[in-house]
């Protein structure tokens, strides 16, 4: 928000700001997904407490002298935010007004600070990418790099697989927000990230028109990708389009997807089938994923990989029985177009479920899907509880389609 002039972060210095310095507070809660406070001047920061100390402030008001923010991007989900400590800005007015006298600084830093919650998420990549990644890309790649980041609910294993990220956009390590006993000036500070909607971001909102194009632009410059772009390929070449399974376990499976890489191959792709194991390290899976054409799965979070395809590539959303094809295109579906990729699905029949063995026929969960979403059983029956095995002639004509547009003679 204020980027902020200086060769470099002059930390730990144990002084004082000027107490004359006037402080500005502003907090935006009218967005839907999340509540983000910036404000600039004599900012104190303890995280230990979790309380950021916005000195002399101009915009004080007795009423609003406490304002109290959960720093996370699903602010709609009640049950995920109570998961997320909260932060309290402390504004205090100016002198001669004050008598608040806010703890001494213990270490100073000159570039503005960035203060938001992995508590979230978990590991599940959809939530990571969608609910922290593109967000912090939005809030703090206009800084470039040089903003510090502290992280409350810290989550090391999070930090850790998301490094070369995190680097990218900040030069200073991160800082465990919680576990931080200093009291550190900043010139700036956010507390919150700007989010504008699921796995994308909105220019018109953007500070600096950044794109969802531009993101994953970022993305392939961070690890190296070599296509930035995919193009037909030429049958009569002799060269094949590469289609990357995304094969998952436990929930939402394909139980013949050995015959459905068959049928894939027959096409006349060259497939690559992803176990979970294949996944686990982003940066080498996102080469794996840049190399190909076509991305097909069942919805799930593996799908959120589509990141790193090549723009104009191609991404195939199974989805699966049980009325879900609204909430699976808002995920995976809608997301696509400013992604520079096309979309296609391929919606399961009740005949393609394993639900089949579970439930007979006349059941709501064939009859009347709906009514059980209604009654909050969407994850536990739709999401959880079904795996998927394919009609292969069925969906071997849907593919055909796709490889028709990725092809040409």
């Amino acid at each position: 928000m204020l980027a902020t002039k200086g060769p470099k972060d002059t930390s730990l210095i144990n002084s004082d700001v000027g107490a004359a310095t006037i402080s500005q507070l502003t907090c935006n809660f009218a967005h839907i997904h999340s509540d983000v406070c910036s404000m600039e001047g004599d900012i104190r920061i303890h995280g230990k407490s979790a309380s950021v100390y916005v000195v002399s402030a101009s915009t004080f008001r007795p009423e609003n002298s406490t304002i109290v923010v959960r720093p996370y991007t699903r602010k709609w989900e009640k049950d995920t935010m109570l998961r997320i400590r909260e932060v309290s800005m402390r504004s205090s007015p100016p002198a001669p007004h004050s008598f608040v006298i806010p703890p001494r600084c213990t270490a100073r830093h000159d570039v503005p600070a960035l203060v938001f919650s992995t508590g979230g998420c978990g590991a599940n990549f959809f939530h990571a990418m969608s609910d922290l990644i593109v967000p912090l890309y939005i809030t703090s790649r206009e800084y470039d790099r040089r903003v510090q980041l502290l992280i409350t609910d810290y989550q090391p294993e999070w930090v850790a697989k998301f490094r070369p990220i995190l680097d990218a956009l900040s030069m200073y390590p991160v800082i465990d927000f919680d576990a931080d006993t200093a009291v550190r000036c900043f010139p700036s500070a956010r507390v919150g990230l700007q989010s504008h909607k699921i796995l994308g971001i909105d220019p018109a909102l953007s500070r600096t028109g950044y794109t969802t194009m531009g993101f994953r632009d970022f993305l392939r410059s961070i690890f190296s990708l070599p296509r930035a772009w995919t193009s037909p390929v030429s049958r009569s070449s002799g060269k094949k389009p590469r289609l990357l399974m995304v094969l998952r376990r436990h929930s939402r499976a394909i139980t013949n997807e050995d015959d459905a890489i068959a049928a894939m191959t027959e096409l006349g792709f060259e497939v690559v089938a992803a176990k979970p194991k294949d996944v686990s390290d982003m940066g080498t899976f996102a080469g794996v994923v840049n190399s190909c054409d076509v991305m097909v799965g069942v919805h799930g979070a593996g799908l959120t990989n589509m990141v790193f395809l090549p723009h104009n590539a191609t991404i195939v959303q199974i989805v699966p029985w049980g009325d879900m094809a609204v909430a699976c295109r808002f995920d995976f579906g809608e997301p696509v177009p400013d992604m520079g990729l096309r979309y296609a699905e391929y919606e399961a029949n009740a005949d393609e479920t394993t639900l089949n063995e579970k439930y007979p026929r006349d059941h709501p969960v064939f009859t009347d899907p709906g009514s059980l979403h209604r009654q909050g059983k969407l994850w536990e029956i739709f999401l959880q509880g079904q795996n998927v095995t394919l009609d292969i002639g069925r969906f071997k004509g849907a593919m055909q389609q796709v490889y028709e547009s990725v092809t040409t003679e």
